[in-house]
């Protein structure tokens, strides 16, 4: 007769230590586990506190470099007695003002060029030329034209953001296959109901991209034009601080143009998730030109 064995009993002792180990080094703690905005918080304090630690030791000129603890009493200092606010109100202003221009004539250009053979031909090499010129060098021209007011900055800013949400524009909206489209216009969709209910959403992506890459240049292109001449603004700001050899400052300055820019950032980014709900990727990169 033959006995079966009764293996439902406890495990034995080494059995039981090898499994809480396993289970220990699973449950173990990773960094790669933490959200990337709290690396990148940590990495940033740690960056500052070894800046911090550097300049004080090393006795590096404040003129060269100043410590973080001295950009943010200059920073502090400028909001408290507005002047930093009044400045970074105007700087704002140009930025909105270009971004908004350069998204409505790139969209209107992009559906034109989308939807006319003999405009891609005849327009599409005109602004191609016009984006291989310099803006730099444009800025003084427009300077002479509109004066130092607001408009010449904002029309640089404009001239800055507009080619790359046009090419991506352009790209979004040929996207969208061909044979989607003739299936659509077999079931008798006129060319506007394509457009609306095909080449549209498939060019939101690009579109997005587009706009999160306008409204970054939207900022440095306020700023150069505010570098060529301007009577007010951030870029004023870091002229004057630089003739003063107060570098602290010009490091001040720099952190609000970053703040401005990773807002239009999260802003565009978060709209975009929204937006393209039905998008597997949402992160649609912009595409080099």
């Amino acid at each position: 007769m033959t006995t079966v064995a009764d293996h439902s009993g406890p495990p034995p002792a080494g059995d039981t230590h090898t499994i809480e180990a396993r289970s220990a080094a699973e449950r173990r703690f990773r960094l790669g586990d933490l959200p990337g905005w709290a690396l990148s918080s940590a990495l940033f304090a740690i960056v500052l506190a070894a800046w911090e630690i550097v300049v004080r030791v090393t006795g590096v000129s404040p003129i060269i470099v100043p410590p973080p603890s001295d950009v943010a009493v200059a920073l502090v200092k400028g909001l408290v007695d507005g002047e930093l606010v009044f400045h970074t109100w105007i700087t704002l202003q140009e930025i909105l003002g270009g971004f908004l221009i350069a998204t409505i004539l790139a969209m209107a250009l992009a559906l034109l060029v989308s939807q006319s053979t003999l405009a891609e031909k005849a327009v599409l090499p005109l602004v191609v030329t016009i984006q291989a010129v310099p803006k730099v060098a444009v800025a003084p021209l427009l300077l002479i034209w509109f004066g130092f007011g607001m408009t010449s900055k904002t029309l640089t800013t404009a001239l800055i953001a507009f080619f790359p949400l046009l090419i991506n524009a352009i790209l979004g909206l040929n996207s969208a296959g061909a044979d989607e489209r003739n299936m659509l216009r077999s079931f008798g969709a006129s060319e506007w109901q394509v457009m609306r209910r095909l080449r549209l959403p498939s060019a939101l992506p690009y579109v997005l991209a587009g706009l999160d890459s306008a409204a970054i240049l939207s900022v440095l292109g306020a700023i150069v034009a505010e570098f060529v001449g301007a009577q007010a603004g951030l870029g004023y700001v870091i002229q004057a601080s630089n003739t003063q050899l107060d570098t602290a400052s010009m490091f001040a300055v720099l952190v609000i143009l970053s703040v401005i820019g990773l807002v239009l950032h999260f802003l565009i980014t978060g709209i975009g998730r929204r937006a393209v709900f039905w998008s597997a990727d949402n992160d649609v990169r912009v595409q080099d030109v």
